[in-house]
């Protein structure tokens, strides 16, 4: 049976891996829109205040997760606290869309970013 260091390992792997590969999956979908059409998520407000055409935007944001996932993949906690504060901000602009469903799931998600932080410390305290 395994003890409580080889699950904390597997839990933590497993979010760690999956905090890394989904922003860095949905930052290189922001340059191509293979999965979804990700101007539909910016609300008319977003879009009355942008200097500049709404794909360049989602570029913008593209390159800002995949340097987030990259940032969990070499710094953890760090990067799970970056990973969770930009999807509470992305929650905020899809409640100021109408889009609560997904805001929803963005703010369940950043619970997730904020447990594999706080496990982090715990692996490293179950490691000593």
């Amino acid at each position: 049976m395994p003890d409580v260091k080889d699950k904390i390992n597997v839990l933590w792997n497993i979010l760690r891996i999956t905090f890394c590969a989904v922003p860095i999956i949905a930052g290189l979908d922001k340059f191509t829109n293979l999965l979804v059409q990700w101007d539909k998520y910016l609300s008319q407000g977003m879009l009355s205040i942008l200097p500049f055409p709404p794909h360049t935007f989602m570029i913008i944001v593209g390159i800002i997760e995949i340097a987030a996932g990259i940032i969990v993949l070499r710094y953890t906690k760090t990067g799970s606290y970056i990973v969770m504060v930009w999807l509470i901000s992305i929650a905020l602009v899809l409640i100021s869309g109408g889009m609560l469903d997904i805001a929803v799931r963005d703010l369940v998600m950043a619970i997730a970013a904020y447990v594999l932080a706080q496990m982090t410390d715990l692996k490293s305290q179950v490691a000593q």
